[in-house]
């Protein structure tokens, strides 16, 4: 997984989920809407929004009870019908802006 957004995932399959626990436990009513997704050869790509509130702790800011709303995009390459490299690209500073850990100079 290359995700500049996030902790490194190197754990394969376990550390993947232990992302996504760790995203539901954050923000519990997490929604994930595919936008747009195309396929070609052995590579999938996607546009998502995520959308959320922010009712638990998450990379070290506490609950604010915020409504987030993030898109990003993704692609998957695949090989023997798995999934082995994946490359995320999501608003990461929308992100920490909307939970309030990093003030938003609008």
């Amino acid at each position: 997984r290359h995700d500049p957004g996030t902790p490194d995932v190197t754990g394969g399959l376990e550390a993947h989920k232990e992302l996504v626990a760790t995203l539901r436990a954050a923000f519990p009513d997490l929604h994930l809407s595919i936008e747009d997704l195309l396929s070609e050869g052995n590579k999938v790509a996607l546009r998502f929004t995520f959308r959320g509130t922010h009712k638990g702790e998450f990379m070290g800011t506490a609950a604010t009870g915020k409504q987030v709303t993030v898109s990003g995009l993704e692609i998957a390459h695949f090989k023997d019908g798995k999934c082995v490299e994946h490359w995320v690209n999501w608003d990461v500073m929308g992100f920490l802006q909307q939970i309030g850990a990093i003030p938003d100079n609008n």
